[in-house]
């Protein structure tokens, strides 16, 4: 694939991700999820401005130069914390609609994750590290939303970790 054009569907996919998220954080019914949405939704935003960055770079030099790409997402640790938090609020209220919205963002995830997985294979070895990162910090994001629709369902897995077994094995 050539940069281009990478660049241009990479930017695709982080715009519809980026106003998923926007759209889940106008209509989540608690603040915890207000909350978790509204931060996705910022690192979205973080990789539209990276790639439009290296979009106008392209244009107007031919070339692009690799930064830094940051995430605000935090640490596994971190999100097992919070969660842990939650417990309370989540054991008394209806979650069927947070439910649905985790779910939409995960399989919004796993697209992007599978297109990103896809371009680094596909694109010409020197422009890898320029998605790269974008993989990981996917990578990382389906870890967070799987958590959380795990921990709300109550499968006993925790970041694909069975935590309990109700058989009794």
């Amino acid at each position: 694939m050539e940069l281009e054009k990478a660049i241009v569907t990479a930017l695709d996919y982080e715009v519809r991700i980026r106003d998923l998220y926007q759209q889940l954080a106008d209509t989540a019914q608690n603040s915890d999820g207000q909350t978790l949405f509204a931060a996705l939704q910022e690192d979205e935003q973080r990789h539209v401005d990276y790639l439009t960055h290296l979009l106008d770079q392209w244009h107007h030099h031919g070339k692009v130069e690799e930064s830094e790409l940051a995430t605000t997402i935090p640490s596994k640790k971190a999100i097992e914390g919070s969660l842990q938090k939650l417990k309370p609020v989540i054991d008394r209220d209806d979650h069927k609609m947070e439910q649905q919205m985790l779910s939409k963002a995960l399989e919004m995830e796993v697209s992007t994750s599978r297109f990103y997985q896809q371009l680094i294979t596909d694109i010409d070895e020197q422009y890898r590290p320029l998605f790269m990162r974008f993989l990981e910090i996917e990578n990382t994001h389906i870890d967070l939303v799987q958590a959380q629709l795990d921990y709300i369902t109550g499968t006993g897995y925790w970041f694909d970790l069975k935590e309990f077994d109700m058989s009794g094995d």
